[in-house]
């Protein structure tokens, strides 16, 4: 206690010393004085044939009864430290510190998501594991395995995901969000950069329906209908993250109606599929990542770009920063150099006058787009937004699109899960890069930015903007 209250500085180790190395000497160091004294009793009654098994404890002795009132204060003394100790040790555990930084080359992605998340005044154990002793002994269980995984390097890269037996989101994200009091539309503002010489800009401005409800309005509807404020909703995922899920399980509260869809081409007879094996919707099934966020490069570059930390003059900096960021032969110990070195000489080849006359712009963006592949992009775990779908909205990954694809139907052939664009929003207003003006009102169509020759009606969105085009990606210096 007092080599860390000397330290005066946080570290993660100090912790482990602290807490949990330097107890362990003194609990290795009571127990063989146990069986010191129990060995040196055995050897002492050999030396004197005596018949007595137990040591005599004679109160009446000044000399045992000197020992027994040292001994007692030891041990108050000792009890006493030890609670301090191991409420101290439960503290250090429980730490975001702990946490992230002790499995410091396992958890250096997550950690690092999860400092600049909206998450990050959250303690890692309030999602992770939420009040009550049940849920606390099955974390430290489970915690004791990963220690051992990450010191006999038996861990997964990537860390696999979602996390299994993870505590209801009822326990844990409903103890500050309350899905029955959205109630009202979200308004967004996109800023869409494409990848030709100008960067050319889209503008787009959508309501997002938010939704919910409460049973004294009588009104359910938008994105949180999903959210048991009136229907119960399981449904069956054939892959681990949980990405395919050809059956849904709708109960309606209000009227107890049952219905069931399923994706065309799922043998639902076949599979015999059984309802206490089925998941519950809750919020992790769409805010799958709602700390641990590795945010997409194209959307992230569009983000910068919208903001001018990455200059729109510079001609293809939008395709150049996307291509750069998803090469895997850059490490994050020299990343600025190569992205530097990648930028700078396609420049120089391709457009002298720029290099020479916008070196602050190319480099300012050069900063940036580092920053960017630090954040997001982690080689030696072989962590980036490919391994871990975002499913909060169907532009990068399948997301909303899993169930709402128009393919799901339900067992009568009546009703199909719309994948109509204004069930879950409006667009308000959009402006094409060719066109000069904005254009206002409600229920735009959406107008795609390539044209209407790109046969997206039959498409998803992901076909393009998601993994399946990106990881064929490959950079040959």
């Amino acid at each position: 206690m007092m080599f860390d209250f000397a330290i005066g500085f946080a570290n993660p180790y100090v912790g482990i010393i602290t807490f949990i190395f330097l107890p362990s000497f003194l609990i290795g160091g009571l127990v063989l004085i146990f069986f010191g004294a129990l060995w040196h009793h055995k050897k002492k009654k050999m030396m004197e044939s005596s018949d007595k098994i137990l040591p005599v404890i004679d109160f009446n002795s000044p000399k045992v009864q000197k020992s027994v009132i040292i001994g007692s204060i030891l041990g108050v003394f000792l009890l006493l430290l030890t609670t301090i100790g191991s409420f101290q040790a439960f503290h250090y555990t429980e730490s975001d510190e702990f946490c992230g930084e002790v499995c410091h080359k396992v958890m250096h992605p997550e950690y690092t998501a999860y400092q600049d998340s909206p998450h990050s005044r959250v303690g890692c154990v309030q999602c992770h594991i939420g009040s009550g002793a049940d849920w606390f002994v099955k974390a430290k269980i489970s915690g004791s395995w990963q220690l051992i995984s990450s010191a006999f390097n038996l861990y997964s890269k990537p860390i696999p995901t979602p996390v299994e037996h993870l505590r209801p989101a009822q326990g844990t994200c409903e103890q500050c969000h309350w899905p029955s009091h959205f109630n009202d539309e979200k308004k967004i503002v996109y800023d869409f950069f494409q990848s030709d010489e100008g960067n050319s800009e889209t503008e787009l401005t959508m309501l997002v329906k938010t939704g919910g409800g409460t049973p004294e309005s009588g009104s359910f509807s938008g994105i949180h209908w999903h959210m048991n404020i009136a229907n119960d909703i399981h449904y069956l995922a054939t892959d681990s993250k949980r990405q395919e899920i050809p059956y849904i399980h709708v109960v309606s509260k209000e009227t107890g109606d049952t219905t069931i869809y399923i994706k065309d081409g799922f043998n639902y007879k076949k599979d015999n599929v059984e309802f206490n094996k089925l998941r519950k919707m809750d919020c992790i099934d769409c805010h799958n990542r709602p700390s641990h966020i590795y945010n997409i490069p194209y959307k992230e570059v569009n983000k910068y770009m919208s903001n001018n930390r990455i200059s729109k003059e510079l001609p293809y900096i939008k395709n150049l920063a996307v291509q750069v960021l998803e090469s895997y032969s850059i490490n994050r110990e020299n990343s600025y150099d190569e992205i530097s070195s990648y930028i700078n000489n396609f420049y120089k080849k391709n457009y002298p006058e720029v290099a020479k006359s916008k070196p602050e712009e190319i480099k300012k963006s050069i900063e940036n787009i580092n920053r960017i592949y630090l954040r997001n992009y982690f080689p030696e775990m072989k962590v980036n937004w490919k391994h871990y779908p975002n499913n909060l909205g169907h532009l990068y990954s399948d997301g909303c699109f899993r169930c709402h694809d128009g393919k799901h139907k339900s067992l009568d052939g009546k009703k199909t899960i719309s994948h109509d664009c204004n069930v879950c929003h409006t667009i308000i207003s959009q402006k094409s890069p060719e066109q000069t003006e904005v254009t206002r009102g409600l229920d735009l169509p959406f107008q795609h930015p390539g044209g209407k020759n790109l046969n997206i009606e039959n498409r998803l969105c992901s076909d393009c903007h998601g993994v399946r085009k990106f990881s064929k990606i490959n950079i040959t210096k």
